[in-house]
């Protein structure tokens, strides 16, 4: 298939899916296949209950897709003689106005498709579960099963904003979850630096694991770190009126920081004119 980017038989249904983390893996290879199948024997299912579509998301899909291929694979039930659609009805979509005829698909029978379900959800109620495992469960669920984080709270006895707090720790660097669940860090301590950029959760990661940081530490120490972040852009914009006119005088690039004023020039000969300048 054009544009895979990686074998047929590496394709996972999800990215934020990580088989280590997933704990019906074994169950699911077991019960279900993965196959290309053609896109004329995939129909919707008419008791699907979204039925609109942003026409505009499917082009920009279908558009991705035919640069890219599909990534993640369609969830299906075989049902006479055609494969009702389970989840990915907009990667079917899609692909069918990129003009592509086959379709990665895995493939599961209506019985194993609400066993496994029955499965997940019971591991998702267990206590003994880390967080990124949990939050690998309720991932399944939304993408093969098309449960909204709304249907996932009422099959597991949580909150709305619970299971989407979960699910957000999945958008978390790949070894970092990894560390999260090797040092058993709580779900509590690494929310906070979900929504922060690689840098600062590599910065406080060590220090939660070394220090035994709480939620609460974390928390004051990212919003310390944003006030000063904050007062040096304040600064740094308060120089750059300066910075550029000094720029123009001297044909280099002013930077100022503190109480230092540095220039940088493009070669040898910039570098002789600028000292010849200063010392007039």
């Amino acid at each position: 298939m054009k544009g895979l980017g990686r074998s047929f038989e590496s394709l996972i249904p999800t990215e934020l899916i990580d088989e280590e983390f997933d704990l019906t893996a074994i169950e699911d290879k077991k019960e279900s296949s993965l196959k290309e199948l053609k896109i004329s024997d995939i129909i919707r299912d008419e008791d699907q209950p979204r039925r609109d579509f942003d026409q505009g998301a499917i082009e920009a899909l279908a558009a991705s897709i035919k640069e890219h291929g599909v990534l993640q694979p369609i969830v299906v039930t075989k049902e006479e003689g055609k494969y009702k659609i389970v989840a990915g009805e907009r990667r079917w979509r899609a692909s069918k106005i990129a003009g592509l005829t086959k379709i990665p698909a895995i493939i599961r029978t209506l019985d194993t498709q609400n066993r496994l379900e029955l499965s997940i959800i019971e591991n998702a109620q267990r206590e003994d579960l880390n967080a990124i495992e949990l939050a690998t469960a309720y991932a399944k669920l939304k993408t093969q099963f098309n449960l909204s984080p709304e249907d996932i709270a009422a099959k597991v006895g949580k909150s709305e904003s619970s299971v989407q707090n979960t699910l957000r720790l999945l958008n978390l660097p790949d070894d970092v979850k990894k560390t999260m669940v090797k040092e058993k860090l709580t779900e509590g301590v690494m929310r906070p630096l979900v929504s922060r950029d690689e840098e600062t959760i590599r910065k406080v990661l060590p220090k939660i694991v070394k220090e035994g940081w709480t939620a609460r530490k974390v928390e004051h120490y990212l919003a310390e770190h944003k006030k000063k972040s904050s007062a040096t852009a304040v600064k740094r914009d308060a120089y750059r009126k300066e910075e550029n006119k000094l720029s123009a005088k001297y044909n280099a690039v002013a930077h100022i920081s503190g109480r230092s004023l540095t220039f940088r020039c493009k070669s040898d000969a910039a570098l002789k004119e600028l000292i010849q300048k200063l010392g007039n």
